[in-house]
């Protein structure tokens, strides 16, 4: 799939080594294509890794896809360049009159903070709120889906006993909803939060649909039931040394921290992990983008469906599979 993206964004240098088609600025303007318009709310500290795990993520799809990212201008990133955030990112209040086929909200290190004790979420609230109007569906992770949920449904976040860390088996739940079309019946997922979003309340929400659950780690994957917005606890994004780069990161700063489970071969942090979960992260991509982005965006910005016309759509498309 070709993704454009800004000429000089590092990470277009890693994906093209990858084979994965990028398209600069230039030719793009040489298109006469409707590319889905795509904002990425980046809250990561590592705005760089993000941005490829994610930019990968969205490649396995022939929809050409044009990808803008946005900070949080209530918030001072220290773990990336300036020079870097002011080329590639765009602020809320500089973005929040343009409409979008899609967005991604990422997680961030703040769940053991109240929602209300972080520091841009006061932005972050007007950013949900613009989502019901100016996007098609939006995208949560982890940290993201639980003050999604939080803000749109008020389920709280609960504290874990230790850190969830690992790699997980799911089991798909409402197969017909293409979401999980092309799942296995169980498959892995990466998580990494010392929170959760209890699972009971989430299954009493009647707006809120579970689409994979495990029975250690809890709800992986739920939406409502328009498809304007999506929640994905875990980490479907991650590279296969994420997970380690956090574990040995923390042993370093001599944090308490489980080595991550069903991750190092034989236990053993010196041997390469196992990529698990990839090709599950590509389908669960891929269904987002063609079934909640690109075939219920309007042609024209702007015309945003409400709520009724997209559950409408989402019901034809679940009785289509």
């Amino acid at each position: 799939m070709p993704i454009k993206i800004q000429n000089d964004l590092p990470a277009r240098e890693i994906l093209e080594t990858e084979n994965i088609f990028a398209v600069d600025e230039n030719r793009a303007l040489h298109q006469d294509i409707r590319s889905l318009q795509i904002c990425i709310l980046n809250l990561m500290p590592l705005k760089e890794d993000t941005e490829l795990q994610l930019l990968r993520s969205m490649s396995n799809t022939p929809l050409q896809i044009d990808v803008s990212f946005m900070q949080m201008s209530s918030h001072h990133s220290t773990n990336t360049s300036p020079n870097h955030l002011n080329r590639f990112y765009n602020t809320f209040e500089e973005l929040k009159d343009n409409t979008y086929d899609g967005l991604i909200i990422t997680g961030a290190p703040v769940e053991q903070m109240a929602f209300e004790e972080v520091d841009y979420w006061d932005e972050l609230c007007k950013v949900f709120e613009w989502s019901k109007t100016n996007v098609t569906s939006t995208f949560h992770i982890c940290w993201g889906a639980q003050a999604g949920i939080y803000y749109h449904y008020g389920i709280d976040k609960e504290y874990l006993d230790k850190k969830r860390f690992g790699i997980y088996k799911h089991r798909v739940m409402n197969r017909k909803v293409p979401l999980v079309r092309g799942f296995d019946d169980v498959f892995c997922m990466p998580h990494s939060r010392h929170t959760e979003t209890p699972a009971d309340k989430i299954h009493a929400c009647d707006d809120l649909v579970v689409l994979a659950e495990s029975e250690v780690a809890g709800i992986f994957l739920c939406m409502n039931r328009s498809g304007s917005q999506i929640f994905a606890m875990g980490h479907a994004e991650y590279d296969r040394l994420t997970l380690d780069a956090e574990y040995k990161r923390d042993l370093s700063k001599g944090l308490p921290i489980d080595m991550p489970i069903n991750y190092y071969p034989d236990d053993d942090p010196n041997k390469k992990p196992d990529l698990l979960w990839r090709s599950h992260a590509n389908i669960l991509y891929t269904n987002w983008l063609n079934y909640y982005v690109y075939q219920n965006t309007p042609y024209k910005w702007g015309q945003i469906l409400d709520e009724e016309k997209r559950e409408i759509a989402s019901k034809t498309l679940t009785q289509k599979i």
